[in-house]
């Protein structure tokens, strides 16, 4: 769907007119493109008091190309960054009036036992964040405080969340800001996150938290893989080429045939799965177009129907699956005195108890393979509610429930669970939606604009990723930094 404004003040008229009317100007987003370099430009590195992530922030630097400069803050990082063979240099002051920008802020906050202790996060942000180029990004690195091993490193750690949150609403230029905490032992699965956040493929997803929990080496019989952080004998953890990370993976998207179900499927076939992509019978014609263009397999099923569990698990039965997205789902808004029955429970059993009845077949029958994925769909209504959606706003709360609650249970087959939260996403339906109440949806978060169905796509391909295994039950918002909700 197009924004009319959004288009309009990036224009050359528009942009002066914005200036001298004192408009927001939301920048035009840098998103993945397949013909562009995902990584590129200066990344500058500061830290905390006795840095533990260093040299595994080393790794992903050298992974990715980039050069990296080492603020005051980072003192250690140099030589570091010599053992192991990067280019290298020290930010300066002054190099916030270079029209070199900066690429990325990256931050190991990681030692910080004290609240006294934090003092680095302001000078290391006050000194670059001016150099920070439009669409930039920021990633502050700690430990979860449920690890920590007193209150005040919980209360130091804890305080990283604020810092972060705030720094993405004040950045702005479609600069994001995102806090990653990892668990003692879960440094070698860090670089799959570390890469989405600073990559365009996360370019509306801001203000978030995500742990990264360190994997239990012999729950299942294997052993740890030290490239991706998972099990081997796992096919969804197994050694992947990160430009094709899901080849050789199998990959089942319901609500496939268009819209956002129909750009996840186009991601991870593009990250090299194969997809089975689910559609209800009606939309057949567009869920074969879809999945053709994929060389994927189409599924004409409803998955509210009491047979499709059976019906969904038996055609994939043979060959199993390594990935389940809970795309599917359903609007029925009226508010609660004026709602019905059918409706109320039409949207239930859609966007929630189908999941439960699936993913209770999917992993009775072991056709969702140990190492595999599970990501549902919830949103930011589920976070918040929303008038006139109690039925929406049920069922995505406890697709959130779901996530949380599965998650410990499904650790031991070493299967991951996570959801994204979509805020206002430019699709055909919010195209219906008025217009003033569609232009607040659109401005009213850190990016002053709506999201595209790729930003959820990437994510969930993100959370999909082998690389992932150490991040599951959490909820990860794709929504500019709505000013709804958490």
């Amino acid at each position: 769907m197009n924004d009319s404004y959004l288009n309009f003040v990036n224009s050359p008229f528009g942009a002066r007119l914005a200036r001298s009317l004192g408009l927001p100007k939301p920048e035009v987003l840098r998103r993945y493109r397949a013909d562009r370099p995902e990584f590129d430009g200066i990344v500058a590195i500061g830290a905390g008091r006795e840095p533990h992530l260093l040299d595994a922030l080393a790794t992903l630097v050298g992974g990715i190309g980039v050069t990296s400069v080492a603020h005051a803050s980072a003192g250690l990082w140099v030589p570091l960054a010599n053992r192991h063979g990067l280019m290298t240099g020290r930010f300066e002051a002054a190099d916030s009036g270079s029209s070199s920008k900066l690429a990325a802020l990256l931050f190991d906050a990681s030692g910080i036992e004290d609240s006294s202790q934090l003092e680095p996060l302001h000078a290391f942000f006050h000194d670059t964040l001016r150099s920070l180029g439009k669409c930039g990004r920021i990633v502050v690195l700690g430990r979860p405080p449920q690890t920590c091993v007193n209150p005040r490193q919980w209360t130091a750690q804890r305080a990283l969340e604020g810092f972060t949150r705030s720094l993405g609403k004040e950045a702005r230029r479609g600069i994001t800001a995102n806090l990653v905490y990892v668990e003692p032992g879960a440094e070698s699965g860090m670089e799959a996150t570390l890469r989405f956040f600073l990559s365009p493929r996360s370019a509306y997803v801001s203000g978030q938290v995500v742990h990264i929990a360190a994997q239990v080496g012999d729950e299942t019989g294997g052993e740890m893989d030290g490239e991706t952080g998972g099990k081997t004998g796992s096919k969804a953890s197994s050694t992947f080429d990160w430009a094709q990370p899901l080849a050789g993976l199998r990959a089942v998207v319901t609500g496939a045939a268009r819209g956002i179900g129909g750009s996840i499927a186009s991601v991870l076939a593009a990250e090299g799965a194969h997809v089975i992509g689910i559609d209800i019978p009606s939309a057949r014609d567009a869920l074969d177009a879809t999945m053709r263009q994929l060389d994927g397999t189409a599924l004409a099923f409803d998955i509210a129907a009491p047979e499709a569990p059976a019906q969904i698990a038996a055609a994939l039965d043979e060959q199993g699956v390594d990935i389940v997205v809970h795309n599917a789902g359903i609007t029925k808004d009226k508010t609660i005195a004026k709602m019905t029955e059918a409706a109320w429970q039409s949207v239930i059993d859609i966007n929630l108890s189908a999941q439960e009845r699936i993913d209770d077949a999917l992993l009775a029958g072991g056709i969702l393979r140990d190492g595999g994925r599970i990501i549902g769909v919830s949103s930011i209504s589920g976070i918040a509610g929303n008038l006139g959606q109690t039925n929406y706003a049920t069922s995505k709360a406890g697709v959130i429930g779901r996530v949380q609650s599965m998650a410990p249970h499904l650790r031991a087959r070493g299967i991951t669970i996570n959801a994204v939260a979509p805020g206002f996403i430019e699709t055909q339906m919010t195209a219906k939606i008025p217009l003033a109440i569609r232009e607040a949806g659109r401005r009213m978060n850190s990016m002053s604009q709506g999201g595209q169905p790729v930003d959820v796509a990437q994510t969930i391909a993100w959370l999909a990723h082998p690389g992932s295994a150490g991040v599951s039950g959490q909820i990860v918002r794709v929504c500019g930094q709505s000013l709804i909700g958490a």
